[in-house]
């Protein structure tokens, strides 16, 4: 088991900046012919381009692609929350809650976007977990704002 009385949330920035380009990663080997490593960023184009590519494994591309978006769209601000409480002296406890919190918010959007939202009536799946992640990050700061007395 883990011990929550050492700071690990650090740690869970690297964490969460390697959840950010697993999901590219994913949909790049996906993509197979149509990725161009000296081109990486075209690769959604020229997916939608193929016609020879079925459309579900198209939408699964362009979903792995949108989460690493996604991911990094909200990375500076959990980032700048975990280094804002920490440096308000936030209990540790809560700390590692949160950040693991963000952390595991972050593999269940991943999944349940890239996989889980091929059937669209689970897409409210992916909202709730990231809205997790939304609540944890901004718990973050708002804790720390507290702590700081502000």
């Amino acid at each position: 088991m883990v011990d929550l009385s050492t700071n690990y949330s650090f740690y869970m920035v690297p964490a969460a900046f390697t959840l950010c380009w697993l999901p590219a990663a994913y949909g790049h080997t996906l993509a197979g012919k149509n990725f161009d490593e000296t081109n990486p960023r075209h690769t959604q184009a020229a997916v939608l381009r193929d016609d020879k590519m079925d459309k579900a494994r198209k939408q699964r591309i362009t979903r792995a692609l949108s989460a690493m978006e996604n991911g990094f769209e909200s990375l500076g601000m959990f980032a700048g929350g975990v280094a804002a409480a920490n440096y308000a002296g936030v209990d540790v406890y809560t700390l590692n809650l949160l950040t693991i919190e963000y952390v595991v918010s972050r593999v269940l959007y991943i999944f349940v976007y890239i996989v889980l939202c091929e059937n669209g009536r689970l897409s409210i799946l992916r909202t709730l977990s990231w809205l997790l992640g939304v609540v944890s990050m901004l718990a973050l700061w708002i804790m720390a704002g507290m702590k700081a007395g502000a």
